[in-house]
């Protein structure tokens, strides 16, 4: 091996075991995986989830619980979709997996006008039919490829068009309360999967098949957020801690926070603090 293969090998291991352990962080901050689950990993074709994946086969081999894993791909008849590529690459790993056809992409086309995005109802109908599979199924949890950039891009979405503090949590119940969902990337930068993914040169299949734009708010989040941590190393992280350090009463919900009662809060105190006054007379 020569010098500069050591070198790349070097940091490929460097990146490796951050991503693992801000896997396997995520993982315990939030109980996402425990003993006896049956994990369903969906799986795009996209960097995001071929990362998830073979960091929870990792994860799999090492953790302290014993759990299932099944990778997931939903073929929604995209024209020009290879639909050979995810099968080769899974059973070369000798992964557990499921190939869903269902053709989505008729209906998307069907019901969106032309030059109009389709990213919007094309995901509804992907999670219907994705929760669907896993109830069936006896999936315990679903796991989806998620990571920070992403949580910190759909909360300035929501702040800036939706008027909601709201982002995308690292665990959720469905609103039919029939699935958990788990993104264990969510500790994890969008650049180092870019680069994981490079590395391991995984078969990367394109997600705008359907020939939709993509989302022109969501990518303005993203080269937002871009700018700032090429200009302000540590900011993202900064914001993303924010989400996790929470101060209702430093907020203007009235439904979080009672801010009508206060003045009842005031007035119980008092008491208590004369009693301190007055101790604080004595002790002088």
């Amino acid at each position: 091996m020569t010098a500069p293969d050591k070198k790349s090998r070097t940091t490929f291991n460097k990146l490796q075991k951050r991503l693992r352990r801000e896997v396997g962080g995520a993982i315990a901050d939030y109980r996402m995986i425990e003993d006896g689950d049956r994990v369903m990993v969906c799986l795009s074709g996209g960097k995001d989830s071929y990362t998830l994946l073979d960091i929870l086969l990792n994860l799999q081999k090492t953790a302290p619980v014993r759990f299932e894993l099944m990778a997931v791909n939903l073929d929604q008849k995209q024209p020009g979709f290879p639909e050979h590529i995810l099968p080769e690459y899974l059973q070369a790993l000798g992964v557990p997996y499921h190939i869903i056809e269902k053709d989505t992409y008729s209906v998307v086309k069907r019901v969106i006008p032309e030059g109009k995005t389709t990213c919007g109802l094309c995901s509804r109908l992907r999670r219907g039919t994705l929760y669907g599979f896993a109830e069936q199924h006896g999936m315990t949890k679903i796991a989806l490829g998620h990571h920070r950039d992403d949580i910190l891009e759909t909360f300035f979405l929501n702040i800036f068009y939706a008027g909601k503090l709201k982002a995308m949590p690292p665990k959720l119940l469905s609103d039919d309360r029939k699935n958990i969902v788990i993104r264990p990337l969510a500790y994890c930068r969008e650049k180092d999967i870019d680069r994981f993914a490079e590395y391991k040169d995984f078969p990367i299949i394109p997600c705008n098949l359907c020939g939709s734009q993509e989302n022109l708010q969501r990518q303005a989040m993203k080269e937002m957020l871009q700018n700032w941590d090429r200009q302000f190393p540590g900011r993202l992280e900064t914001i993303f801690t924010s989400l996790q350090n929470v101060a209702p009463s430093q907020l203007a919900d009235a439904s979080l926070f009672d801010f009508a009662n206060l003045e009842n809060l005031h007035m119980s105190s008092m008491p208590e603090m004369a009693c301190d006054a007055g101790l604080d007379v004595l002790a002088q």
